[in-house]
């Protein structure tokens, strides 16, 4: 297995029809078990970003940062499962995933979400930009986590994951903070939209918002806006500061 080196590519655009979307996860595992989980039978992702201080990294002769092209482009992977965006379902079909290793952990209801490395961060950043140069119809909003498509079903890349450092390089789509402030004001003063127009607001953005018609699911989904919008905290519980966010993103991406 070979790392990359996409600075190759850098001068050529690619426009494929297939691809609309930059999916990020994290891998639950190190860099050994990564690598074999993510070239047997029954998942796949375009792109792997190891972490530099992994031991089985290591141990497999690597010494700085790389990233691994397991699967080309132009392919399939088998990364998102059952997901949904916008008016689109498996979105293995029209998607890039880059998988990051991680060892996020669920135990006893609880999880843990370690810190990225710097390094993998920066490459993650030149990884994307280069991947957003070749592939117009990727969006801001269409930059995307494991949770933000699966709702419920899924946790990563998690709420470590620098989803605003990342916009500020061009990658990914964020609130402005002026907007938020204004709703937010709004809000305090009012009280939160109602529980339609909340629905409304997170299917005009994007998300599936299908299975929110009870509580969990509806708790399912404002956890899984969180994760990405208000990573310091993601209790799924719904307040004016999470509203504020979601309908500043609503009015600067969706006017």
């Amino acid at each position: 297995m070979k790392p990359i080196n996409y600075n190759d590519h850098r001068a050529t655009k690619s426009f494929n029809s297939r691809v609309r979307f930059l999916i990020f996860h994290y891998t639950a595992g190190n860099f050994s078990s990564s690598v074999n989980a993510l070239t047997g039978p029954n998942v796949s992702a375009h792109y792997l970003v190891p972490d530099i201080t992994d031991p089985s990294y290591v141990k497999a002769g690597y010494t700085g940062q790389e990233v691994f092209n397991l699967v080309d482009e132009t392919h399939r992977a088998w990364h998102a499962g059952v997901s949904q965006w916008g008016n689109r379902s498996n979105l293995n079909d029209t998607s890039i995933g880059v998988e990051i290793v991680n060892l996020a952990t669920f135990s006893q209801g609880v999880f843990n979400f370690p810190p990225y490395q710097p390094e993998q961060i920066c490459a993650i950043e030149e990884l994307a930009l280069n991947i957003l140069e070749r592939y117009p119809d990727i969006s801001p909003t269409r930059v995307l986590g494991h949770s933000d498509i699966a709702a419920g079903r899924k946790s990563d890349p998690g709420p470590k994951f620098p989803w605003h450092a990342l916009h500020l390089k061009g990658v990914g789509a964020w609130f402005d903070d002026a907007t938020r402030d204004t709703f937010l004001q709004q809000y305090n003063e009012t009280g939160i939209p109602t529980r339609t127009k909340l629905l409304t607001l997170f299917k005009t953005y994007g998300y599936d918002v299908s299975d929110a018609s009870t509580e969990q699911g509806f708790t399912q989904l404002v956890r899984a806006f969180q994760l990405h919008f208000r990573p310091d905290t993601y209790d799924g519980i719904m307040d004016e500061q999470t509203a504020a966010r979601l309908a500043a993103l609503v009015h600067k991406y969706f006017p």
